[in-house]
């Protein structure tokens, strides 16, 4: 096992995924019935053996709570057994290292969130149709994958529901077919996607478009129609934070975004590769959960494109987009970052100093200290670098990782590197010392 394996098999979740292999694309074939909760899928999977010395004579996918039926390996049936949410598989003939090789599995039943510390996460059904909140492990609730967030891959997916319903995927419609009393939608995210951001929504929606130009990064929105007016203001000043964060991050990493507003209410909105979904409650007409807009847009640079190689980074992606929450606001009208970073400061001051952000343990990884001293110590690091240091560091970032995998090791070397100085001592206290540093001073 090199390195980079071992890196992939650490970690906060090392039941999930299988560093054996690599995933390059997956094209699912699903039919849903929202009326029973019935779903049946089937998978075409082209991957990648790991290079080592033995042939791949076991690999294993993620899949929990759904009933298998065949499954083969480059066209070959396979020995296979499914228990606690894992399918292993023998292939009759083992695939040789760093051979390219194609997994077939044919599946079906009623699709369940799967159990974790922080309750049900995956498929969830709504009053009136499916919506998938899959993050950290709930993509195997509904389609076999290497559920790591390191295995990024294509996907095509085809989804067949009643007609009536919209069917609401990241990435790009490419076709929508009508038959007696189905539709089947067809959506494809050629960008390299870790399978927890593989996002969906199924309900009934109006569509309404965002974008302001044939320039602009194309923005729908799809929203139950009652709420259309609201929505259009909640949403309103989104083409202006997409051309704010483009100028501060560099290009938006992907063909198009997405919003959905589910007819339900949630506790926080949920980011997907290309797609963000939010509850009614996220809706006031007042713009009064703007920053969370700003959130999860944000997300498309910090967490979708530029992916953590494993959940121990998670403040790559959520400090980051706090942090765009104040710019954000600082570039809007709003208080400035330094005046948010402030209250942060003082809010964090006053709780349990017994988080390492770098390293906060699975039981904390989305304890609400992760996003706020994120948050903290990216603006920190803005004071020590100087804003004209700091945004160009973080253009380069976006640039050099786009569509990869990092860690904190790798933003502490990028940030080093763009200081043109020794930073150790910064980060040994925002990062791996549990007491919270002071906050440097403003203009």
């Amino acid at each position: 096992m090199n390195s980079q394996q071992a890196r992939a098999t650490s970690g906060y979740f090392p039941d999930s995924g299988d560093p054996r292999y690599r995933v390059r694309r997956y094209e699912l074939k699903l039919d849903y019935r929202p009326e029973g909760n019935r779903l049946v899928g089937s998978a075409r999977i082209e991957a990648v053996a790991a290079p080592g010395p033995d042939r791949l004579g076991e690999f294993v996918l993620d899949l929990a709570g759904l009933r298998v039926g065949r499954v083969r390996v480059d066209g070959r049936a396979a020995q296979h057994t499914h228990r606690g949410g894992r399918l292993r598989i023998r292939p009759a003939v083992p695939p040789a290292p760093g051979a390219e090789f194609t997994v077939e599995v044919r599946w079906s039943g009623k699709p369940q969130p799967v159990r974790s510390p922080w309750g049900g996460i995956g498929w969830e059904e709504t009053e009136d149709g499916a919506l998938v909140a899959a993050q950290p492990v709930g993509a195997p609730s509904w389609f076999p994958c290497n559920d790591r967030p390191s295995d990024k891959a294509a996907y095509l997916i085809s989804l067949t529901v009643p007609s009536g319903y919209t069917v609401v995927l990241g990435g790009r419609l490419l076709a929508r077919a009508a038959h007696a009393s189905t539709t089947t939608w067809v959506y494809e995210q050629p960008a390299p996607t870790p399978s927890y951001l593989v996002g969906l929504s199924i309900g009934s929606y109006r569509a309404v478009r965002l974008d302001e130009s044939p320039a602009a990064v194309p923005q729908l929105g799809y929203v139950p129609a009652r709420l259309a007016a609201r929505f259009e203001s909640d949403f309103g000043r989104q083409p202006e934070m997409m051309r704010l964060f483009q100028e501060l991050f560099g290009p938006y990493p992907f063909g198009e975004y997405t919003v959905v507003v589910v007819d339900e209410e949630l506790d926080v909105p949920v980011e997907a590769q290309g797609l963000a979904t939010f509850g009614v409650n996220h809706l006031d007409g007042a713009r009064g959960w703007e920053r969370l807009v700003a959130h999860e847009l944000a997300h498309q640079w910090f967490g979708n494109s530029v992916t953590v190689a494993d959940w121990q980074h998670i403040w790559l992606n959520e400090g980051f987009a706090k942090y765009a929450e104040w710019l954000w606001s600082e570039r809007s009208g709003g208080p400035a970052a330094h005046t948010l970073a402030e209250a942060a400061h003082r809010q964090l001051s006053s709780l349990p100093q017994d988080l390492v952000l770098a390293d906060p343990g699975r039981r904390l990884m989305f304890d609400d200290r992760v996003y706020q001293r994120g948050g903290l110590t990216v603006h920190a690091l803005r004071r020590v670098l100087g804003d004209d240091t700091f945004f160009r560091l973080l253009r380069d970032w976006t640039d050099t990782h786009r569509h990869s995998t990092v860690t904190t090791a790798d933003f502490t070397a990028a940030a080093t590197r763009w200081a043109g100085r020794p930073l150790d001592d910064f980060f040994t206290a925002w990062l791996t010392e549990p007491a919270l540093p002071p906050l440097p001073g403003g203009d």
